[in-house]
């Protein structure tokens, strides 16, 4: 989720539901008070692929993987792609790292039942939003054709602070690619690579401050997340101060289940396309 040269970001992670305003009641920062009016679920009844779209391995990881254990158990198939690999993320060299944390995040995967993980390999801590990027989202989006994605907080502060910028970068990329791929008349060239035009029929974005909607998950999916963040093993390592994810990721998908009226959930801001 951070890189070697901000790892006061990822300590900022526990801050994650600090300010969010559960429900629209203004109260401020980590107020624990059921909503007059409950966030609504996410209508995802008829979703038969997800397709999830993050800078980082451990970035689905802080919370959104309950849901995703939550779609994949009711038979859902949902799709991971990374755009960067994360080289830049620990001490070692990226040679070293990137395959290190590759492996991780295949791990992360299976213990949320994703078996689609796919990694484009744009430069981590350098991901530069423009065409390129947009283009190669579009390609992915036709091909798994799904009927929503999900994306992390790209807003320039959040988590605590400022948002990274890989981040923000993928994030605005997501967002437009999503709908470029729903164009036939943009990025032509996918057409002749034999990907005709996908229209995505929802946008989601995961741990907002400002959530919209709900996706309530059981303990089973609680322990299905806790178990994907600490796949990040060597990762988590190089993270001083790091929160134990089996006391991390409760909080936050408590937090969520406060906003939508129930024990735990995953919390979205949800746009339909």
């Amino acid at each position: 989720m951070s890189h070697v040269g901000d790892a006061s970001e990822v300590g900022d992670v526990s801050e994650m539901n600090d300010g969010l305003d559960v429900g629209g009641t203004g109260e401020g920062r980590g107020q624990a008070a059921r909503p007059a009016v409950p966030l609504p679920v996410v209508p995802d009844a008829d979703w038969s692929r997800v397709l999830c779209i993050v800078a980082h391995p451990d970035d689905m990881e802080y919370g959104t993987s309950a849901a995703v254990a939550t779609w994949t158990r009711r038979g859902v198939e949902v799709s991971y792609l990374l755009l960067t690999a994360g080289e830049a993320g620990m001490a070692e060299p990226p040679d070293v790292v990137a395959p290190l944390r590759a492996a991780e995040q295949r791990n992360a995967c299976a213990a949320v039942g994703v078996t689609d993980l796919r990694i484009l390999g744009h430069p981590d801590g350098m991901l530069e939003y423009g065409l390129a990027l947009r283009r190669d989202i579009a390609r992915v989006v036709r091909q798994v054709r799904p009927d929503a994605v999900v994306t992390a907080n790209f807003d320039v502060e959040a988590y605590g602070g400022f948002n990274q910028a890989d981040h923000r970068a993928a994030g605005l990329a997501v967002v437009d690619g999503v709908r470029d791929a729903a164009n036939p008349w943009v990025f032509r060239e996918l057409t002749e690579e034999g990907l005709t035009a996908w229209h995505t029929g929802a946008l989601l974005v995961a741990n907002p401050s400002q959530p919209t909607h709900a996706v309530p998950v059981d303990e089973d999916a609680v322990r299905a997340a806790v178990a994907s963040l600490n796949c990040h093993e060597a990762y988590l390592r190089h993270v001083v101060g790091h929160p134990a994810p089996d006391v991390m990721i409760p909080e936050i998908l408590r937090a969520g289940g406060t906003a939508a009226g129930t024990d735990y959930a995953a919390a979205f801001r949800y746009y339909g396309l």
